[in-house]
């Protein structure tokens, strides 16, 4: 189809009927749920169900989203011509595994005095780039076993395939090709994932959101503040089997927060401008960015031994609920954590991809004052960030150095400012100060 007309100025009739082809094609074929389909605006990215009307607001203020030229969640058809176009003209379809790698690693195996006694992190890299040099097959070029391996775990991700059913097809691909270099189960290739620093930590909690089983009430099977039971009933009834999987009735997801932030150093050019607030803004008096505030002016002059360092890491906090099955009728509040450092010059502080997600919360009901029950192992990597710090590389200057971080402040609506305060926000005794 000729979609020249998505790069005509969105007030233009030929663009604004070019939105109106789009929106009776996506109707037609695009398998509409109860009225509403993705919003493929530069906004929702389609990530959001609107009804017509709001779709077609959305495009007409926002434009369509960078890069979606074949509309392939509104039922158009990915053909092989568009798969060999986009090999053949794409250059950034190239995945730089090796790249990857020495950023996350940075120059661990170059280094002779290493291979003499090797550390965990010169394993890992060697053994992820030998990963990385395995041809997926004998003269494959467009993959090696590592870059195909991610990406099909990509899929898994994006379109929720079970672990079981993910260790199936890698089986059948497995014996369709046995030349094929690839894992032969799930759990392998999770394995390979971790070494990225791309995990995060299980950890149950009680049902009544009172207490986490983490450190010495790891292996505890009821609350100690109510009783309650770890695991659901379901679970518990064959206790002849002692080791059938039990299914806790909650489970927090930790992303532990000081591997990532030390990941954020490997990168020379990311290192470098997390010193960007102390050595390369503009010092001219105006406000163009939080450390020209008061608050930033008066925490340094309270912590001159932290704010002596421009590398130390200044966060905030952001939190609020949402609902992951989009039913708005359905009462469901599932809460996440994220952290973003400001040390970065405006134009990347608020980029998704340094909004560092460090807690989901799960639901079905909101934890209220209990958050902090939740919070704890954030607020553990917090204190040894403040109280001591961490060594970590800097990639930047090619030295190590003791990183230390703060919180700031916190980004949050009304209700989730009573609960991260632990203060009233309403009714008579309110005081939002």
């Amino acid at each position: 189809m000729d979609k020249e007309w998505i790069k005509l100025p969105r007030y233009s009739s030929e663009y604004i009927d070019g939105v109106e082809f789009f929106l009776n094609y996506a109707y037609t074929n695009g398998k509409p749920q109860g009225g509403e389909i993705l919003c493929p605006c530069a906004k929702c990215h389609n990530t959001c169900w609107e009804v017509r009307a709001i779709v077609y607001d959305h495009l007409i203020g926002y434009g369509f989203e960078k890069g979606y030229d074949v509309w392939i969640r509104h039922g158009e058809v990915l053909t092989d011509m568009d798969l060999d176009g986009c090999m053949e003209d794409d250059d950034d379809s190239v995945d730089d595994i090796e790249g990857l790698l020495h950023d996350t690693f940075r120059d661990v195996a170059e280094d002779n005095e290493l291979n003499k006694g090797l550390n965990d992190d010169a394993k890992k890299f060697y053994n992820l780039i030998e990963e990385a040099q395995q041809e997926l097959y004998p003269g494959c070029k467009n993959f090696s076993t590592l870059s195909f391996t991610i990406r099909l775990y990509l899929l898994k991700c994006l379109h929720g395939w079970s672990n079981a059913s993910f260790t199936s097809l890698l089986g059948l691909l497995r014996e369709a090709m046995p030349h094929l270099n690839i894992p032969d189960s799930f759990y392998k290739t999770r394995g390979m994932i971790k070494d990225l620093g791309l995990d995060y930590e299980k950890i149950d909690a009680c049902p009544n959101d009172c207490m986490l089983y983490w450190k010495d009430h790891k292996n505890d099977f009821s609350c100690h503040v109510c009783g309650a039971s770890r695991y659901t009933k379901s679970s518990t009834e064959n206790d002849e089997n002692k080791n059938a999987h039990k299914v806790p009735f909650k489970v927090l997801r930790y992303f532990p927060l000081i591997p990532r932030l030390q990941r954020l150093f490997m990168c020379s050019k990311t290192a470098s401008l997390l010193r960007w607030h102390g050595e390369e803004r503009s010092k001219d008096g105006k406000l163009r960015h939080l450390v020209d505030g008061e608050a930033w002016k008066d925490f340094d002059k309270r912590h001159p031994d932290f704010a002596i360092d421009s590398r130390n890491i200044r966060l905030g906090l952001a939190s609020d609920r949402f609902n992951p099955f989009r039913s708005m009728n359905l009462s469901h509040s599932t809460w996440h954590v994220v952290l973003i450092p400001y040390n970065f010059p405006p134009w990347w502080c608020m980029k998704a991809e340094y909004s560092i997600l460090s807690l989901i919360i799960p639901g079905p009901k909101s934890p209220g004052n209990d958050i902090d029950v939740y919070l704890q192992p954030l607020v553990d990597d917090l204190k040894l960030l403040w109280e001591s710090g961490v060594e970590t590389y800097d990639a930047s200057k090619n030295q190590t150095f003791q990183m230390r971080a703060a919180l700031m402040w916190t980004i949050k609506d009304f209700p989730a400012y009573a609960m991260l305060s632990g203060w009233s926000t309403r009714g008579k005794l309110a005081c939002p100060c």
